[in-house]
C-alpha cells in the first residue's frame, strides 16, 4: 500500500485504475487515456497532482539561499506571484531535480517539487539552508489540483470566492495569487492553459466534485504523460537525473549565467560543458511505421549513436513522437533501432503541441 492523496476515495469512486507513482497510489486513467487526453487540448481535464511536494523557504537570507540553490536567478523575480522554472543540481551539474518557485518577498518563496524526489530533495535543500539561516517548510497539509485546457479557467472559476475571481482570471501565465485558502498558480504540465490550485486537504475532495460538476473530466498520470510528451515538458527520471545536466536535458534556457559572480551549486560544471557540447536534446517524429520507445538507440551516420529519453504515440499529431539526447551536430536525419530493425525519423524542433496547435510540419 502505498501513499494516497486527499482525494484517493473520489478516485475509486470514478473508476480509476491505480499504480504505484513515486510511492504513491495514483490515478493512471478512468477509463480512455486517449479521451482524458482529447478532452485537455479541447476542453479541460483536472489532475490530482497533490503527490507534488510543497515548500515554503522564510528567513532574511532567502533570496541569497536560493540564489545559490538553483541554477535560474530568483532575482529575476520581484513581483509577488511571479514563479519562474529551474533545475537543482549538484556538485557536478546534475539534475537533482526540477521545480517551480514562486516569489512572495525577498524572505518567502514557495517551491513545488516532485514526488518521487522528495526525501532527497529535502534532504538536500535542509543541508543546503544550514549556512544561510533560513526555515524550511515541507506543507504537507495542502492538497493541489491541476485544471488544464482552453476552457479550464473559465469552468474552474466557480470555486474561487467570488471577491478573488476576476482578478484571478486576469492572472498573467506563470503568475500566481492567494484567494482565500486557494493559492492559484497560472502554471501547468500540458502545453494547455490552467491553473495549479493549491488548498487545505480538507477542501480537496469539495473542489474536486464542484470541478467534475461543471464538466471537467478527471485525468490520470497517462494522459498526463502523452500530453506533457507533446509540449516537450522533460520528465525527472527520464530526460534527466543526477547524472544528465540542464544543457544535456535542452534545458539551457533555465540556466542563469548572468550575473557572473553569482556562484550557483553546479555552476563551474556547467561552465566546461558549456564550451564544448557534445550532445544535442532533440524531438523526433518517426516516419516509419512504429512506436518510439524510451531507451531505444538512435543512430546517426557518422557521428554515432544517441539515445530516446521519452517517446510515445501521440494522440493530438496521430504519429510517433520522442525527445532523445543525440551527438552534437547539423542534421535532421537520423534512424531508431526498434527490435533490430532502423527505422526513419526527423528531427524536428519542440514543442510538437502547444495550446491545442500542431506545432511541426507532419
Amino acid at each position: 500500500m502505498g501513499l494516497k492523496t486527499p482525494l484517493h476515495d473520489k478516485h475509486l469512486e470514478a473508476g480509476a485504475r491505480i499504480v504505484d507513482f513515486g510511492g504513491w497510489d495514483m490515478p493512471v486513467n478512468y477509463g480512455s487515456q486517449k479521451e482524458e487526453h482529447h478532452a485537455v487540448r479541447l476542453k479541460a481535464g483536472v489532475f490530482d497532482v497533490s503527490h507534488m511536494t510543497i515548500v515554503d523557504i522564510a528567513g532574511d537570507r532567502a533570496r541569497d539561499f536560493l540564489q545559490h540553490l538553483l541554477a535560474n536567478d530568483v532575482g529575476r523575480v520581484n513581483t509577488p506571484g511571479k514563479a519562474i522554472y529551474t533545475c537543482m543540481l549538484n556538485d557536478d551539474g546534475g539534475v537533482i531535480d526540477d521545480l517551480i518557485v514562486y516569489f512572495f518577498t525577498d524572505s518567502s518563496y514557495r517551491l513545488v517539487v516532485n514526488a518521487a524526489t522528495r526525501e532527497k530533495d529535502l534532504a538536500w535543500i535542509r543541508k543546503q539552508a544550514e549556512v544561510f539561516d533560513v526555515r524550511v517548510g515541507e506543507r504537507a497539509e495542502l492538497a493541489m489540483l491541476a485544471v488544464q485546457g482552453p476552457e479550464a479557467r473559465a469552468l474552474a472559476a466557480p470555486v474561487i470566492d467570488e471577491g478573488w475571481r476576476e482578478q484571478a482570471l486576469a492572472l498573467k501565465p506563470f503568475t500566481a495569487m492567494h484567494a482565500g485558502d486557494l493559492f492559484v498558480a497560472r502554471t501547468g504540465y500540458t502545453g494547455e492553459d490552467g491553473w495549479e490550485i493549491v488548498m487545505p486537504a480538507a477542501d480537496a475532495p469539495r473542489v474536486w466534485d464542484r470541478l467534475l460538476a461543471a464538466g471537467v473530466t478527471p485525468c490520470g498520470l497517462g494522459a498526463r504523460d502523452t500530453l506533457r510528451l507533446e509540449a516537450a515538458m522533460n520528465l525527472y527520471g527520464s530526460d534527466m537525473d543526477e547524472t544528465i545536466t540542464p544543457l544535456e536535458a535542452g534545458l539551457g534556457w533555465t540556466v542563469a549565467w548572468e550575473p557572473a559572480d553569482r556562484d550557483f551549486i553546479g555552476r563551474a560544471a556547467l561552465e566546461r560543458q558549456r564550451v564544448e557540447p557534445t550532445q544535442r536534446f532533440v524531438g523526433l517524429l518517426l516516419e516509419d511505421k512504429g512506436v518510439l520507445r524510451a531507451h531505444q538507440r538512435v543512430v546517426v551516420e557518422g557521428l554515432g549513436d544517441g539515445e530516446i529519453t521519452s517517446g510515445g504515440f501521440s494522440p493530438t499529431i496521430e504519429r510517433s513522437i520522442a525527445l532523445a539526447r543525440v551527438p552534437a551536430g547539423d542534421y535532421d536525419r537520423a534512424s531508431v533501432d526498434i527490435r533490430g530493425k532502423l527505422l526513419d525519423v526527423r528531427i524536428v524542433g519542440t514543442p510538437f503541441v502547444r495550446n491545442g496547435e500542431i506545432r511541426i510540419d507532419v
